[in-house]
């Protein structure tokens, strides 16, 4: 009796081990962390699979390219072609960091990059200071109220290339609407274009124009999220317009302004029409910001791709660098964006 006892013993403790043996080999074989997402997600990484692809092949391959370009010495002499039946192979070379370390000792790119900053620092605050205050105007009940925002969004809704060329003929010295008004009025005719420094007012003028309806609309939107009953409370406690406005305007709008000025800076800092197709970046090249230099490297004269190459890299390398530490001065103030 004692050796069957035994007998069923043994044979449970090894159904046991075999079940934990199987329990341990199941285990090792769970799928890992990347599978178990797409199977549960499959149905939204199907959906964004074609984005990421288009993206790929339109931003990535592109930028690729760019950086593969930007450390070499290719040029419109130098790089492969096809004439007719004749193929012309490549015979630019590696110079790796060479184009990189000759732009960022040159005084050029800092007379570029300097006024690159003034411009798109002139533009967001323009921008952002006219945009809101349009923006509570219209939060007002006033009569027409529809009609004003219709108007005002009208610069946004125009493509820009049309609005640069609109002002373009506006700014002209002979013809322009503009000096004609002033000869009107008993005074003189102005060379907008002409001169450096009225050439930068110009083409800032019309960037703000352009630009002020996105924020306008951006702002109006965050104030109509913010709830009606605080500025009631904080008027029957008595608070004064400013300090509502200071209280509650502000801190509510504070993550729609914090999006805008940041989306505004990067487009800014990138608006190859108004100086290209306006001033065409003169007189001379004192209107002229980073981008618009970057393609007259690649496009006019000799073209010169590698160094038109590290100037876009450069490029993209100060706007990643500024939303990283706009990102981290965000967070420090509590903005989870």
């Amino acid at each position: 009796m004692a050796l069957s006892t035994g007998r069923v013993n043994g044979t449970a403790r090894d159904r046991a081990a075999g079940a934990d043996g199987a329990r341990g080999r199941g285990r090792g074989k769970e799928p890992g962390r990347l599978r178990r997402t797409t199977a549960r997600h499959w149905y939204a990484w199907a959906m964004v699979a074609p984005v990421i692809l288009v993206t790929g092949l339109l931003v990535g391959w592109p930028l690729a390219r760019g950086v593969y370009l930007s450390l070499t010495d290719a040029t419109e002499a130098n790089i492969g072609r096809t004439i007719g039946v004749n193929v012309i192979p490549s015979t630019y070379e590696f110079t790796w960091f060479d184009n990189y370390v000759t732009i960022l000792t040159s005084g050029l790119f800092w007379e570029k990059l300097t006024w690159t900053v003034v411009w798109t620092v002139a533009c967001v605050a323009f921008h952002y200071g006219l945009g809101l205050g349009l923006a509570l105007l219209l939060n007002r009940e006033v009569r027409f109220r529809s009609a004003y925002r219709l108007l005002l969004i009208l610069p946004w809704a125009i493509p820009g290339f049309v609005s640069a060329f609109i002002w373009r003929y506006l700014y002209n010295s002979d013809f322009g609407v503009i000096n004609a008004m002033l000869r009107a009025a008993g005074l003189g005719a102005v060379g907008w274009l002409d001169d450096p420094t009225t050439a930068k007012i110009a083409v800032i003028a019309v960037n703000v124009w352009m630009g002020v309806p996105f924020m306008m609309v951006a702002v109006l939107g965050g104030l109509q999220s913010i709830p009606g009953e605080l500025y009631e409370a904080a008027e029957v406690d008595g608070a004064t317009p400013w300090q509502r406005f200071r209280f509650i305007t502000v801190p509510g709008l504070r993550t729609v302004s914090s999006t805008v000025v940041l989306l505004g800076t990067i487009w800014t800092f990138n608006m190859f029409p108004v100086i290209y197709l306006i001033s065409g970046g003169g007189p001379g090249s004192s209107t002229e910001i980073l981008v618009t230099y970057a393609f007259r490297e690649a496009f006019t004269g000799v073209r010169n791709y590698s160094n038109s190459a590290a100037w876009g890299v450069i490029i993209l390398l100060l706007l990643v660098v500024l939303a990283v530490v706009y990102r981290r001065s965000l967070r420090k103030q509590g903005e989870v964006w």
